[in-house]
């Protein structure tokens, strides 16, 4: 469980497991308060995934001259 524990300018201090975290306010639903318990599903982005390593592979090919 992810609760919010303060925010701070633009982040939002937060624990997970014992474990303190910064994340961009941005990230946290609007109306969070702070003591909230957030629930977060991460995803992988397959067309951007893509993307970046079609880019990371263009910049390999002229930096290694292939």
């Amino acid at each position: 469980m992810i609760v919010i524990d303060r925010f701070e300018g633009d982040l939002a201090i937060v624990e997970y497991n014992g474990t303190i975290f910064t994340l961009p306010r941005t990230l946290i639903p609007k109306d969070a308060s702070e003591g909230d318990v957030l629930k977060a599903t991460i995803e992988i982005d397959p067309a951007y995934t893509a993307n970046r390593r079609k880019r990371i592979m263009s910049l390999e090919d002229r930096l290694f001259k292939k």
